[in-house]
């Protein structure tokens, strides 16, 4: 008789007060430049859109990174710290951890996600396929509040090695970025390890492509951002009456993502607030920040990373670090 494996151990680490957040979603779509927070891209229509967007020929962080990974694997592999906690940040379905464990055989796989139930279903999928591995979930906004000190302490003699790939640090703006840097260096301790994909600058065309596709798949993703506030407020935004644009600002190095409005219009947002928007008028619903090496350098340096190292393609258009605390 075949005995199931017991699910994933899974912590709740979100706040309890929900309303709080749709305070603060309301509270941008108020704002002079009314604007959304990305983590709300990715409902079930937004994460599939978003796997689609990995596919296609213009996007190339994805297959960029991947390819780094696969052909550096056994140099990366032999400067991480071997038995280590191996803290899969924005982990979704686990499919870029799971391709490490051919490498490396952590102590225990942690998963970070902010969707509990579909967290604990891909922790459990790997672990039918690892039994050996401890792994568990936790679910938690750590872009607002990175704490898993009480977890952690659970295994001392483990150091954690953090994994933060696809460039999901582009999203913030460099004060933001640099305080999540912060907080991950503080959950290092002397021997923790940071292993990060960061997008570098490279010309605007190409930028602009990734993120405006010629199908319309980043079109329709970035839409869908306004079903999801529809929603949750509720609200009665009209996804046809937006268009999308992405934009590349060369001074501040950056991708902006916009939903455009085609007309004047009224949108009834929560139960007491209206919002008006003018012809041509923006939502913003993403940076994305691209660096220099130097310039990310610098910035893991800010944060408590004196040791660095970087890996990157032929064509220099994305870089792998591994970020270590000063010996």
């Amino acid at each position: 008789m075949n005995i199931a494996t017991p699910l994933p151990r899974l912590e709740n680490l979100l706040p309890p007060d929900q309303d709080h957040e749709h305070r603060q979603l309301l509270d941008g779509l108020l704002q002079p430049q009314a604007c959304i927070n990305p983590k709300y891209f990715y409902d079930d229509r937004g994460c599939e859109l978003f796997t689609r967007i990995c596919q296609l020929d213009e996007y190339y962080p994805t297959r960029t990174e991947a390819a780094i990974f696969e052909q550096c694997a056994d140099e990366i592999s032999a400067a991480l710290t071997g038995h280590a906690q191996w803290i899969d940040l924005g982990c979704g379905d686990c499919s870029k951890s799971r391709r490490w464990l051919e490498h490396i055989t952590p102590a225990r796989l942690i998963g970070v996600d902010i969707a509990g139930d579909f967290l604990q279903a891909c922790l459990a999928d790997i672990a039918d396929g690892h039994p050996e591995l401890e792994c568990v979930g936790v679910v938690s906004d750590f872009t607002r509040r990175l704490d898993l000190r009480r977890l952690l302490a659970e295994d001392p003699d483990s150091p954690p090695v953090f994994f933060y790939p696809g460039s999901s640090i582009g999203n913030f703006a460099r004060t933001d970025a640099l305080r999540l840097l912060r907080g991950i260096r503080r959950h290092c301790g002397e021997h923790g390890q940071l292993l990060i994909g960061v997008d570098l600058v490279k010309p605007s065309h190409i930028l602009e492509a990734a993120y405006d596709d010629a199908e319309g798949v980043t079109a329709a993703f970035n839409l869908n951002v306004l079903e999801v506030v529809n929603q949750l407020l509720p609200a009665d935004f009209d996804p046809t009456a937006f268009r999308h644009q992405a934009v590349y600002d060369p001074r501040n190095c950056r991708i902006e993502m916009r939903l455009v409005a085609n007309s004047p219009q009224t949108v009834r947002l929560g139960s007491t607030a209206v919002r008006q928007f003018q012809r041509g008028e923006h939502i913003l619903t993403e940076y994305s920040h691209k660096y220099t090496t130097t310039g990310f350098s610098t910035l893991l340096a800010e944060a408590g990373f004196a040791r660095q190292q970087l890996w990157t393609d032929p064509r220099h258009w994305f870089g792998v670090f591994l970020a270590e605390p000063q010996a």
